[in-house]
């Protein structure tokens, strides 16, 4: 009975870390390095906000997800992404907004985009990781 017992958790075992090494293989991650170049102080209260899309129709709800960066140069990573994905920036001078809302008047925004303000998107491969950059400063901000 104990070796019937011990070889049924043995089988348990050894599906249970397949499946767990299958789903981290289907992983998509993408890696976004932003810097901005603008005029505005960036620290622990002047944060730059950088939003995952799943649609370039970004009124159409709130971000999949969002991740802060306190320095003017910085890298993000978003793990297990739906494609595609889009990236945008936005930094708020003030340092009132905490990205629960839309960005507040006087915000500035960049996007990841080949023809900006078009948004280019990012398409993963199970299991791999995308870099990607977007540079912004101050030209394009929320009106």
């Amino acid at each position: 009975m104990s070796t019937r017992l011990g070889t049924t958790l043995g089988l348990f075992v050894l599906f249970a870390a397949s499946a767990a090494a299958q789903t981290s293989a289907d992983i998509r991650t993408i890696q976004v390095d932003i810097t901005y170049t603008g005029a505005g102080t960036v620290n622990a209260s002047h944060k730059i906000y950088v939003a995952l899309w799943e649609s370039a129709d970004m009124t159409a709800g709130p971000p999949a997800a969002v991740k802060s960066l306190d320095t003017k140069k910085g890298t993000v990573t978003f793990s297990g992404v739906q494609v595609p994905a889009y990236v945008t920036t936005a930094y708020e001078p003030n340092g009132t907004w905490d990205a629960q809302s839309p960005p507040p008047s006087g915000t500035s925004l960049g996007v990841y985009a080949k023809n900006p303000p078009t948004p280019l998107p990012i398409d993963v491969a199970p299991g791999k990781t995308v870099k990607v950059s977007i540079t912004f400063n101050d030209a394009v901000k929320v009106p």
